[in-house]
């Protein structure tokens, strides 16, 4: 038994309702391939078995067929037959998996406590990431910005969307992903994300205030009304324009107020923290020339510049953010930058199925996506039950 631990996950996935979410939800009327959508519920079951296992490729799957593996789980399919229904997925059909995965990890946390500390305060983070692919056979496949070592560069890629839910006492879950052509804005679709998102957050036990976290690709007037709207607060950064650097210069100096980030350390020699990071707040009108302008409170970081350390007079970098949180200066800043956890999302994912975007085809990759999201949350379920360091 090559992967003898598939058992107990399985057996949560069953018991929390997954192949009977996939059966009703999950219909391919019209294939191109006659037998490519039939039983799609054990064939899509059998892709997320096969990423527990460490699968990221369609012929990686067949580890859950090895050795006696298939004397612990019936209906499990060849890789062939799984990709031949992958190939059929469209963009409506990639929607039905999605309302998948939004209904199993609400089923996840009935079953689990999931998210502990929900009924305080949940968070939902925004970001995308560009998985980088060759030749010329993928299907929306194009050159698009990302940061490697800091420095902006194009890649050719694709660039899926991801949202997900935590909390002060929780490890992130996956609340949507969502693939896209590598050259789309980052922002492209995001105030629908971030709806959906919070759906998915108060089906999944979010009772209380849900913050929306995001960088400057989201930081705008439609994703702050989509939060409005859906009852949630937002933390989001803003592009440096003429008026927001305008009233950066209007904070007086006795304003900044030192920050203690969690495991900062004094100077041995002064006494001072390390960080020499300081932060501020004034009232701002945000959005002043569309339709919907949000006044809110702006709270502006800042750093001295590495590049001037020996400069006669101390030169800032500065960082502003858009909130409407009414914690104190300092604690909204560290709330705010711990936006930074969906990078540990992007890294569990892209060190397993998200290695590869194993098919040529668009529909399949996106269905592919969703179902790395649902192994995710189904792992995190595992971990949560298992105890100790595993949640």
């Amino acid at each position: 038994m090559s992967c003898a631990g598939l058992v107990p996950v399985m057996t949560l996935a069953a018991q929390t309702g997954l192949p009977a979410l996939l059966a009703d939800k999950v219909c391919i009327p019209a294939p191109r391939i006659k037998s490519g959508s039939a039983n799609p519920a054990p064939k899509l079951t059998t892709v997320i078995a096969g990423m527990c296992a460490g699968a990221d490729s369609i012929d990686d799957i067949d580890v859950v067929r090895v050795g006696g593996m298939k004397t612990l789980f019936g209906g499990v399919y060849a890789p062939s037959t799984i990709g031949t229904l992958l190939r059929e997925f469209t963009f409506g059909h990639a929607r039905q998996l999605e309302s998948v995965l939004g209904a199993h990890l609400g089923a996840l946390s009935a079953r689990v406590d999931l998210l502990p500390g929900s009924h305080q305060r949940a968070f939902i983070d925004i970001d995308s990431l560009l998985r980088p692919v060759y030749g010329h056979a993928k299907q929306g496949a194009s050159y698009g910005h990302t940061k490697i070592a800091g420095k902006q560069i194009l890649r050719k890629g694709l660039s899926p969307l991801i949202t997900t839910i935590s909390t002060e006492h929780a490890a992130p879950v996956i609340a949507g992903p969502r693939l896209r052509a590598g050259r789309t804005n980052s922002g492209k679709g995001a105030a629908r994300m971030i709806a959906q998102a919070v759906n998915t957050a108060r089906a999944a036990g979010v009772t209380r205030q849900i913050l929306v976290r995001g960088d400057s690709a989201y930081g705008n007037s439609t994703v702050v009304a989509t939060c409005r709207r859906a009852g949630a607060r937002f933390s989001l950064v803003l592009s440096k324009t003429r008026a927001l650097t305008a009233a950066i210069t209007t904070i007086g100096e006795d304003a900044w107020t030192p920050v203690r980030y969690p495991g900062a350390v004094r100077d041995p020699d002064t006494g001072d923290w390390i960080s020499d990071a300081e932060v501020a707040e004034i009232p701002f009108t945000a959005f002043a020339s569309t339709a919907h302008p949000v006044t809110a409170r702006l709270i502006v970081r800042r750093v001295k510049d590495a590049r001037y350390r020996d400069a006669l007079f101390p030169i800032w970098r500065y960082h502003p953010f858009l909130t409407d949180t009414d914690e104190p200066v300092d604690a909204a800043d560290i709330t705010h930058r711990r936006h930074a956890i969906i990078e540990t999302v992007f890294a569990d994912l892209i060190d397993g199925p998200l290695a590869h975007m194993p098919s040529g085809r668009f529909g399949a990759n996106s269905a592919w996506i969703l179902c790395a999201a649902i192994a995710h949350n189904l792992l995190r379920a595992t971990g949560v039950l298992a105890g100790g360091s595993h949640p």
